[in-house]
């Protein structure tokens, strides 16, 4: 069970280092497994950027995993993006799942001047970029998008030898498994768009997706990225009432 950074004001809450922290504070105490962040450029509120924000709390982390959920590696770019996971991944010795996505917002593309239409063309090409990268697989062969160049090397690199896991978020469509089960070391859904029965029988469709590819699919991790709920509380009480909380989300 995992808890999202607070990046969004909610009523007269103020955005603040001091908020993230309490939050990443009381997670940690109360034994969760993960922190995360999730990706916008523009929103009806403001919004922290994602990466910022996560990399602000490692220290305070403790041994918890850090999540993206997800980073939008069409519009930051498959270099700058992996600079960034590369840097939070050596800073915090190696505890960072990078889940990535497209995005669903056209406002976001918009404002960077790329084609909507364009997204799941350019995002399977990002998501090959960043692992030659973070990962040490080969580049596309002929790159459209992203003409990052074969003899280019990252430095630093990740902590880790085998480089960053790298999810892949999807709604459970039979596109975006099979996206999963061909480029993706887990897999990401979202609780926003599915029940219970949708999700179990989308993960039995990804274990068959697997399977056909030559990839193990016992053990294969995903996640469930659900509603925000906050407390409204003091701090001392919000360590004992946000577990439950988070459940009820």
């Amino acid at each position: 069970m995992g808890v999202h950074l607070p990046l969004m004001r909610f009523g007269d809450a103020m955005l603040s280092l001091k908020r993230l922290q309490a939050t990443v504070d009381a997670a940690r105490d109360c034994g969760f497994a993960a922190v995360s962040a999730n990706d916008h450029f523009v929103f009806q509120t403001p919004w922290l950027d994602g990466p910022t924000a996560l990399a602000s709390v490692i220290e305070r982390s403790g041994e918890m995993v850090l999540a993206t959920t997800v980073s939008l590696a069409v519009l930051r770019g498959p270099v700058p993006l992996a600079k960034a996971l590369a840097a939070i991944d050596v800073l915090s010795e190696g505890r960072l799942v990078a889940a990535l996505g497209p995005g669903s917002s056209e406002r976001d593309y918009a404002v960077l001047g790329i084609p909507f239409e364009e997204r799941w063309k350019r995002f399977d090409e990002a998501i090959a970029v960043l692992r030659a990268l973070l990962k040490g697989e080969p580049m596309p062969e002929e790159p459209r998008y992203y003409p990052v160049g074969s003899d280019i090397e990252l430095g630093p690199g990740p902590w880790r030898q085998d480089g960053v896991p790298l999810w892949i978020g999807s709604w459970g469509s039979r596109a975006g498994l099979a996206r999963v089960a061909t480029a993706g070391d887990g897999w990401l859904a979202s609780a926003y768009n599915t029940t219970p029965e949708g999700f179990s029988a989308a993960r039995t469709a990804l274990a068959h997706a697997l399977e056909d590819r030559g990839r193990v699919a016992d053990g294969f991790p995903s996640a469930l990225a659900t509603m925000w709920t906050g407390c409204r509380r003091t701090a001392r009480t919000l360590i004992a009432c946000w577990p439950r909380c988070w459940r009820r989300s």
